[in-house]
Protein backbone atom coordinates (compact mmCIF):
# COMPACT_ATOMS: atom_id res chain seq x y z
CA UNK A 1 0.00 0.00 0.00
CA UNK A 2 1.12 3.55 -0.72
CA UNK A 3 0.10 6.06 1.94
CA UNK A 4 0.57 9.82 1.85
CA UNK A 5 0.68 11.95 4.99
CA UNK A 6 -0.46 15.54 4.48
CA UNK A 7 0.89 17.99 7.05
CA UNK A 8 1.73 21.69 7.33
CA UNK A 9 3.35 23.80 10.07
CA UNK A 10 0.49 26.32 9.85
CA UNK A 11 -1.62 23.89 11.88
CA UNK A 12 0.56 24.69 14.89
CA UNK A 13 -0.30 28.38 14.54
CA UNK A 14 -3.99 27.88 15.37
CA UNK A 15 -3.78 29.08 18.98
CA UNK A 16 -6.23 28.35 21.79
CA UNK A 17 -6.37 29.47 25.43
CA UNK A 18 -3.93 27.96 27.90
CA UNK A 19 -5.17 24.59 29.14
CA UNK A 20 -7.49 23.99 26.16
CA UNK A 21 -7.44 20.31 25.12
CA UNK A 22 -7.29 20.97 21.36
CA UNK A 23 -3.79 22.39 21.46
CA UNK A 24 -0.82 22.45 19.06
CA UNK A 25 1.01 19.87 21.19
CA UNK A 26 -1.35 17.25 19.74
CA UNK A 27 0.34 17.46 16.34
CA UNK A 28 3.80 17.75 17.86
CA UNK A 29 3.23 14.45 19.70
CA UNK A 30 2.04 12.75 16.52
CA UNK A 31 4.97 14.11 14.51
CA UNK A 32 7.38 12.69 17.08
CA UNK A 33 5.68 9.29 16.92
CA UNK A 34 6.02 9.26 13.13
CA UNK A 35 9.80 9.66 13.41
CA UNK A 36 10.04 5.91 14.13
CA UNK A 37 11.84 3.99 11.40
CA UNK A 38 8.75 1.94 10.59
CA UNK A 39 7.26 5.07 9.04
CA UNK A 40 10.21 5.62 6.67
CA UNK A 41 8.18 4.40 3.62
CA UNK A 42 5.43 6.93 4.40
CA UNK A 43 5.18 9.60 1.73
CA UNK A 44 4.86 13.10 3.12
CA UNK A 45 3.43 16.16 1.41
CA UNK A 46 2.78 19.70 2.52
CA UNK A 47 -0.95 20.31 2.66
CA UNK A 48 -1.90 23.21 0.38
CA UNK A 49 -4.18 26.00 1.50
CA UNK A 50 -7.70 25.51 0.20
CA UNK A 51 -9.81 28.33 -1.16
CA UNK A 52 -13.15 29.67 -0.08
CA UNK A 53 -14.95 27.84 -2.90
CA UNK A 54 -14.14 24.54 -1.22
CA UNK A 55 -15.88 25.73 1.94
CA UNK A 56 -19.03 26.33 -0.09
CA UNK A 57 -19.19 22.65 -1.06
CA UNK A 58 -20.65 21.95 2.40
CA UNK A 59 -21.52 25.33 3.92
CA UNK A 60 -23.47 28.39 2.78
CA UNK A 61 -21.56 31.60 2.16
CA UNK A 62 -23.18 33.09 5.27
CA UNK A 63 -21.34 30.56 7.43
CA UNK A 64 -18.03 31.32 5.75
CA UNK A 65 -18.50 35.05 6.36
CA UNK A 66 -19.42 34.43 9.99
CA UNK A 67 -16.25 32.45 10.57
CA UNK A 68 -14.16 35.12 8.87
CA UNK A 69 -15.72 37.79 11.05
CA UNK A 70 -14.62 36.04 14.25
CA UNK A 71 -10.93 35.77 13.28
CA UNK A 72 -9.07 38.38 15.38
CA UNK A 73 -6.16 40.54 14.27
CA UNK A 74 -4.43 39.68 17.54
CA UNK A 75 -5.15 37.59 20.63
CA UNK A 76 -7.92 35.02 20.77
CA UNK A 77 -11.60 35.37 19.92
CA UNK A 78 -14.40 32.83 20.43
CA UNK A 79 -17.35 31.40 18.51
CA UNK A 80 -18.68 29.85 21.73
CA UNK A 81 -17.36 28.71 25.08
CA UNK A 82 -14.93 26.10 23.75
CA UNK A 83 -14.35 27.07 20.09
CA UNK A 84 -11.66 29.71 19.65
CA UNK A 85 -9.84 31.54 16.88
CA UNK A 86 -6.48 33.30 16.67
CA UNK A 87 -5.02 35.36 13.78
CA UNK A 88 -3.73 32.29 11.88
CA UNK A 89 -6.81 30.13 12.53
CA UNK A 90 -8.55 30.84 9.23
CA UNK A 91 -5.42 29.96 7.27
CA UNK A 92 -5.04 26.78 9.33
CA UNK A 93 -8.67 25.82 8.76
CA UNK A 94 -8.44 26.47 5.02
CA UNK A 95 -5.22 24.45 4.86
CA UNK A 96 -6.98 21.56 6.61
CA UNK A 97 -9.56 21.71 3.83
CA UNK A 98 -6.82 21.99 1.23
CA UNK A 99 -5.10 18.93 2.65
CA UNK A 100 -8.33 16.96 2.62
CA UNK A 101 -9.03 17.91 -1.00
CA UNK A 102 -5.45 17.13 -2.04
CA UNK A 103 -5.70 13.74 -0.35
CA UNK A 104 -8.89 12.95 -2.27
CA UNK A 105 -7.21 13.99 -5.52
CA UNK A 106 -4.17 11.84 -4.76
CA UNK A 107 -6.09 8.62 -4.19
CA UNK A 108 -8.36 9.13 -7.21
CA UNK A 109 -5.32 9.87 -9.39
CA UNK A 110 -3.69 6.66 -8.21
CA UNK A 111 -0.77 8.45 -6.57
CA UNK A 112 -1.61 6.66 -3.33
CA UNK A 113 -3.96 3.96 -2.14
CA UNK A 114 -4.84 5.99 0.93
CA UNK A 115 -3.91 9.14 2.79
CA UNK A 116 -3.97 10.66 6.25
CA UNK A 117 -4.36 14.38 6.89
CA UNK A 118 -2.80 15.51 10.17
CA UNK A 119 -4.55 18.85 10.56
CA UNK A 120 -6.21 21.06 13.11
CA UNK A 121 -8.70 22.53 13.89
CA UNK A 122 -10.84 19.40 13.49
CA UNK A 123 -14.11 19.46 11.57
CA UNK A 124 -16.81 16.91 12.30
CA UNK A 125 -18.84 19.04 14.73
CA UNK A 126 -19.22 21.92 12.26
CA UNK A 127 -22.81 21.96 11.02
CA UNK A 128 -23.97 23.63 7.81
CA UNK A 129 -24.45 26.95 9.57
CA UNK A 130 -22.60 26.61 12.86
CA UNK A 131 -19.02 26.43 14.13
CA UNK A 132 -18.87 24.44 17.36
CA UNK A 133 -16.95 21.79 19.28
CA UNK A 134 -13.49 23.13 18.32
CA UNK A 135 -14.54 22.98 14.62
CA UNK A 136 -14.90 25.80 12.06
CA UNK A 137 -15.62 23.97 8.78
CA UNK A 138 -16.56 20.34 8.19
CA UNK A 139 -13.45 19.06 6.45
CA UNK A 140 -14.73 15.57 5.85
CA UNK A 141 -18.02 16.74 4.36
CA UNK A 142 -16.10 19.00 2.00
CA UNK A 143 -13.85 16.09 1.02
CA UNK A 144 -16.90 13.94 0.29
CA UNK A 145 -18.51 16.61 -1.88
CA UNK A 146 -15.23 17.15 -3.73
CA UNK A 147 -14.97 13.43 -4.44
CA UNK A 148 -18.48 13.49 -5.86
CA UNK A 149 -18.17 16.64 -7.94
CA UNK A 150 -14.57 16.34 -9.16
CA UNK A 151 -14.13 12.59 -9.39
CA UNK A 152 -17.63 11.27 -9.93
CA UNK A 153 -17.85 9.23 -6.73
CA UNK A 154 -21.38 7.88 -6.47
CA UNK A 155 -21.39 6.17 -3.08
CA UNK A 156 -19.24 7.83 -0.44
CA UNK A 157 -19.03 6.30 3.02
CA UNK A 158 -17.91 8.30 6.06
CA UNK A 159 -16.95 6.34 9.17
CA UNK A 160 -16.53 8.39 12.32
CA UNK A 161 -14.99 6.68 15.36
CA UNK A 162 -14.30 9.84 17.34
CA UNK A 163 -15.70 9.42 20.85
CA UNK A 164 -17.96 12.44 20.26
CA UNK A 165 -20.76 12.09 17.74
CA UNK A 166 -20.13 13.79 14.40
CA UNK A 167 -23.26 15.90 14.57
CA UNK A 168 -22.04 18.28 11.89
CA UNK A 169 -21.45 15.54 9.34
CA UNK A 170 -24.83 14.02 10.14
CA UNK A 171 -26.47 17.43 9.73
CA UNK A 172 -24.92 18.04 6.31
CA UNK A 173 -25.80 14.61 4.86
CA UNK A 174 -29.05 14.00 6.76
CA UNK A 175 -31.21 13.60 3.66
CA UNK A 176 -28.57 12.55 1.10
CA UNK A 177 -28.60 8.81 0.30
CA UNK A 178 -25.45 9.14 -1.83
CA UNK A 179 -23.44 9.46 1.40
CA UNK A 180 -23.49 6.83 4.14
CA UNK A 181 -22.55 8.16 7.58
CA UNK A 182 -21.65 5.63 10.28
CA UNK A 183 -20.61 6.71 13.76
CA UNK A 184 -19.44 4.99 16.93
CA UNK A 185 -19.39 7.34 19.91
CA UNK A 186 -20.04 7.57 23.62
CA UNK A 187 -23.61 8.38 24.58
CA UNK A 188 -24.56 10.33 26.59
CA UNK A 189 -21.81 12.83 25.86
CA UNK A 190 -21.26 16.08 23.97
CA UNK A 191 -22.87 17.12 21.63
CA UNK A 192 -25.94 15.08 22.69
CA UNK A 193 -26.85 13.64 19.29
CA UNK A 194 -26.22 10.20 17.79
CA UNK A 195 -29.08 7.95 18.92
CA UNK A 196 -29.80 4.81 16.94
CA UNK A 197 -33.17 6.31 16.00
CA UNK A 198 -31.45 9.12 14.05
CA UNK A 199 -31.41 7.55 10.58
CA UNK A 200 -31.82 10.42 8.09
CA UNK A 201 -32.82 9.09 4.69
CA UNK A 202 -31.75 5.62 5.78
CA UNK A 203 -28.13 6.68 5.26
CA UNK A 204 -27.30 7.47 8.91
CA UNK A 205 -26.09 4.58 11.08
CA UNK A 206 -25.31 5.45 14.68
CA UNK A 207 -23.75 2.93 17.04
CA UNK A 208 -23.63 4.62 20.47
CA UNK A 209 -21.43 3.17 23.21
CA UNK A 210 -22.18 3.34 26.92
CA UNK A 211 -19.69 5.05 29.24
CA UNK A 212 -17.03 2.81 30.79
CA UNK A 213 -17.20 0.22 28.02
CA UNK A 214 -14.21 -0.83 25.98
CA UNK A 215 -12.84 -2.92 23.16
CA UNK A 216 -15.48 -5.64 23.14
CA UNK A 217 -18.40 -3.22 22.90
CA UNK A 218 -16.65 -1.08 20.27
CA UNK A 219 -15.84 -4.08 18.08
CA UNK A 220 -19.31 -5.52 18.47
CA UNK A 221 -20.86 -2.20 17.44
CA UNK A 222 -18.58 -2.13 14.43
CA UNK A 223 -19.39 -5.73 13.46
CA UNK A 224 -23.13 -5.56 14.06
CA UNK A 225 -23.96 -2.07 12.72
CA UNK A 226 -21.16 -0.36 10.83
CA UNK A 227 -19.74 -3.21 8.73
CA UNK A 228 -23.12 -4.60 7.55
CA UNK A 229 -24.18 -1.10 6.49
CA UNK A 230 -20.95 -0.66 4.55
CA UNK A 231 -21.23 -4.04 2.87
CA UNK A 232 -24.77 -3.27 1.75
CA UNK A 233 -23.87 0.25 0.60
CA UNK A 234 -20.79 -0.87 -1.39
CA UNK A 235 -18.95 2.46 -1.26
CA UNK A 236 -16.69 3.53 -4.10
CA UNK A 237 -14.79 5.82 -1.70
CA UNK A 238 -14.27 5.70 2.08
CA UNK A 239 -13.53 8.63 4.38
CA UNK A 240 -12.61 8.25 8.06
CA UNK A 241 -13.21 10.86 10.75
CA UNK A 242 -10.29 9.56 12.76
CA UNK A 243 -10.68 10.80 16.29
CA UNK A 244 -8.66 8.98 18.94
CA UNK A 245 -10.39 10.26 22.06
CA UNK A 246 -12.05 6.90 22.69
CA UNK A 247 -8.62 5.80 23.96
CA UNK A 248 -8.69 4.88 27.65
CA UNK A 249 -6.23 7.65 28.55
CA UNK A 250 -8.31 10.46 27.07
CA UNK A 251 -9.58 13.03 29.59
CA UNK A 252 -12.77 14.05 27.75
CA UNK A 253 -14.66 10.74 27.69
CA UNK A 254 -15.05 7.35 29.35
CA UNK A 255 -14.54 4.78 26.58
CA UNK A 256 -11.63 2.44 27.18
CA UNK A 257 -10.11 1.57 23.81
CA UNK A 258 -6.46 0.75 23.17
CA UNK A 259 -4.35 1.42 20.09
CA UNK A 260 -4.96 -2.09 18.77
CA UNK A 261 -8.68 -1.34 18.45
CA UNK A 262 -7.92 1.37 15.88
CA UNK A 263 -5.63 -1.06 14.05
CA UNK A 264 -8.47 -3.59 13.95
CA UNK A 265 -11.08 -1.09 12.75
CA UNK A 266 -8.71 0.27 10.11
CA UNK A 267 -8.14 -3.26 8.85
CA UNK A 268 -11.87 -3.89 8.50
CA UNK A 269 -12.27 -0.70 6.45
CA UNK A 270 -9.28 -1.61 4.30
CA UNK A 271 -10.96 -4.94 3.54
CA UNK A 272 -14.11 -3.21 2.33
CA UNK A 273 -12.17 -0.59 0.38
CA UNK A 274 -10.31 -3.37 -1.37
CA UNK A 275 -13.57 -4.99 -2.46
CA UNK A 276 -15.59 -1.98 -3.61
CA UNK A 277 -13.51 1.22 -3.62
CA UNK A 278 -10.27 0.33 -5.43
CA UNK A 279 -8.56 0.65 -2.01
CA UNK A 280 -9.39 4.38 -1.85
CA UNK A 281 -9.44 5.67 1.75
CA UNK A 282 -8.78 9.17 3.07
CA UNK A 283 -8.53 9.63 6.84
CA UNK A 284 -8.73 13.00 8.58
CA UNK A 285 -7.60 13.68 12.14
CA UNK A 286 -10.42 14.71 14.47
CA UNK A 287 -10.15 14.46 18.28
CA UNK A 288 -7.73 12.84 20.67
CA UNK A 289 -6.57 14.88 23.66
CA UNK A 290 -4.19 12.72 25.65
CA UNK A 291 -0.87 13.16 23.90
CA UNK A 292 0.38 9.62 24.50
CA UNK A 293 -2.96 8.05 23.60
CA UNK A 294 -3.22 10.14 20.46
CA UNK A 295 0.33 9.45 19.30
CA UNK A 296 0.05 5.70 19.88
CA UNK A 297 -3.40 5.36 18.33
CA UNK A 298 -2.90 7.61 15.32
CA UNK A 299 0.49 6.05 14.68
CA UNK A 300 -1.05 2.59 14.79
CA UNK A 301 -3.82 3.70 12.42
CA UNK A 302 -1.38 5.23 9.92
CA UNK A 303 0.90 2.19 10.04
CA UNK A 304 -2.07 -0.06 9.30
CA UNK A 305 -2.98 2.12 6.33
CA UNK A 306 0.59 1.67 5.09
CA UNK A 307 0.50 -2.13 5.50
CA UNK A 308 -2.94 -2.64 4.00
Amino acid sequence: MTTILFENPIFLEHKVPEGHPERPDRLTALTQALEHERFSPLKRQKAPQGNEDFVLLAHPEEHLRTVMSVIPEEGINSFEADTHASPASLQAALTGIGGAVAAVDAVFAGKADNAFVASRPPGHHAEKNKAMGFCFFNNIAIAARHAQQRHGAERVAIIDWDVHHGNGTQDIFWDDPSVLFCSTHQMPLYPGSGAKTETGAGNIVNAPLSPDTGSDHFREAFKSRVLPALEEFRPDFILISAGFDAHHRDPLAQINLVADDFDWATGRLLDIAGKTANNRIVSLLEGGYDLQGLAESAGTHIYRLMRG
